[in-house]
């Protein structure tokens, strides 16, 4: 059992890049990634992306690393030990990953369900209109899958970083990157034809990676570019407290800047090949029009439908591609509880075990309403962003849109401004090695970066801003 006085550690560089890989890499890389380059003009949006991950994610990926190995503490705690004042906003960043799990678990249900469905030979049946509907507004099967997918979660984070976290990330990490790389390449291969003619994998690729620059304006650009740091908070999995916990948990002497380059290399090249798993079959089989499908509708019903048109190998394919999503959901959904349970041991000196229980319960009952909210408590509300939502929606939302700016902004003012970006930069810097782009980071944490955010959240709660 694990006391709160006695913290553990990965046991070296690679088990903490895999575990911040596997938070990183998760349902927003694999859902919003590819449908976002679609909209937003191709490869403009991959160039935009990852200039700013080199830039703005950098900035706050480091800063949230270095504050948990300087304080080692989780963030319900870490930012009271930098600055007594600050506390209040490692409240705000305990109770981010707190809103995400249940709907997290919820949607880690969904990818369950279909990976099961796939595996019985009903890959057919998934792809007709209404499967996705129907199963989400039943009664009990959305709950049971929910649970099931919490309670391994729990498994995972019950037995701790060293033979949970981290054993798991370096099982199922190599095995995530070899379904994506599998599944891209054969995303490629595909080709079809129907009224609109002969539509290919090649073709999609193009689409992708090409930058669309034929009706480009400056509020086009503009949106791209928020489009892009909105996504960076998804696939780096930064403002929810989470780097700041498996920063905690990383030895003195390893080389910060070097994991952090890794954890970026890693996450990127991910989400790319997202995109050309995603993009390429579906231009292929559904056009132009279909990559206009973004979150559950690419996920549960553009991608069924996809696969119903490979034929025989189409049940073959889609199990390897929701068993690719159940451990890419499995990893992150693991992060996010360890962000909380981290908080509950480290301010209220619980072990690991009640920490993990009482989370778990309170995720278990708020899920179950997520789960409801699209039966028996279902209602329809417009957001600030102008879009329609449910329970889960208005969770995403307030988390997403609203709460991880907020937190963003502050920990960039905390850094730049108050304790000053020395105290980051001295962190990094502390095993000998000198921090690369040090005066851009100190540029980006007091200037840009609050801008920014503030600009993203702006935007978030519906104020036109071009």
């Amino acid at each position: 059992m694990e006391k709160s006085n006695k913290r553990n550690s990965f046991s070296g560089s690679l088990g903490f890049v895999l575990a911040a890989a596997g938070s990183a890499v998760g349902l927003g890389n694999i859902w919003r990634f590819p449908y976002l380059a679609a909209k937003d003009g191709g490869g403009l949006f991959l160039v935009i992306y990852l200039a700013l991950a080199l830039t703005f994610g950098f900035t706050l990926l480091i800063t949230e690393i270095a504050i948990g190995r300087r304080t080692k503490q989780s963030p319900l705690t870490a930012y009271g030990r930098l600055h007594p004042k600050w506390k209040k906003l490692g409240i705000v960043a305990c109770i981010i990953p707190a809103i995400i799990l249940p709907y997290y678990c919820a949607i880690g249900g969904w990818v369950l369900k279909y990976l099961l469905v796939f595996l019985t030979g009903g890959g057919e049946q998934a792809a007709q209109d209404g499967y996705f509907t129907g199963f989400i507004s039943g009664t009990y099967e959305p709950i049971l899958m929910m649970v099931i997918f919490l309670a391994m979660t729990v498994f995972v984070v019950i037995r701790g970083v060293n033979k949970g976290i981290e054993k798991t990330s370096k099982v199922l990490m190599p095995i995530l990157i070899v379904l994506v790389i599998i599944i891209a390449v054969f995303s490629l291969t595909l080709s079809h034809t129907d009224e609109g003619g002969t539509r290919t994998g090649i073709e999609g690729l193009g689409i992708y990676v090409i930058p669309d620059m034929k009706n480009i304006t400056v509020g086009g650009f503009l949106t791209t570019l928020l489009d892009a740091m909105g996504q960076l908070f998804f696939s780096l999995s930064v403002a929810m407290g989470i780097m700041i916990t498996y920063g905690s948990y990383v030895h003195d002497d390893e080389n910060l800047k070097t994991s952090v380059n890794r954890i970026e290399i890693f996450d990127t090249v991910v989400a790319f090949l997202a995109g050309v798993m995603i993009i390429p079959a579906v231009f292929t089989f559904e056009g132009a029009e279909g990559m206009a499908a973004s979150g559950p509708g690419l996920m549960f019903i553009t991608m069924p439908k996809v696969f119903a048109q490979m034929g025989g190998l189409g049940t073959f394919v889609g199990i390897l591609f929701f068993a690719m999503i159940l451990f890419a959901a499995l990893t992150s959904a693991v992060s996010i509880m360890e962000a909380v349970v981290s908080c509950f041991m480290d301010e209220f000196h619980m072990t690991r075990k009640k920490s993990v229980g009482i989370e778990g319960a309170i995720t278990a009952v708020v899920a179950v309403v997520v789960c409801l909210g699209y039966n028996l408590l279902y209602f329809d509300l417009t957001l600030p962003n102008g879009t329609n939502a449910q329970i889960l929606d208005i969770l995403d939302y307030l988390s997403n849109n609203v709460l991880m700016p907020l937190v963003a902004i502050g920990t960039c003012i905390l850094i730049g401004w108050v304790v000053k970006p020395k105290t980051v930069i001295d962190e990094v810097e502390k095993t000998g090695c000198k921090m690369s782009r040090r005066r851009l980071y100190v540029v980006m944490v007091k200037f840009v970066a609050p801008l920014l955010l503030a600009i993203l959240l702006l935007k978030s709660v519906g104020v036109k801003i071009f």
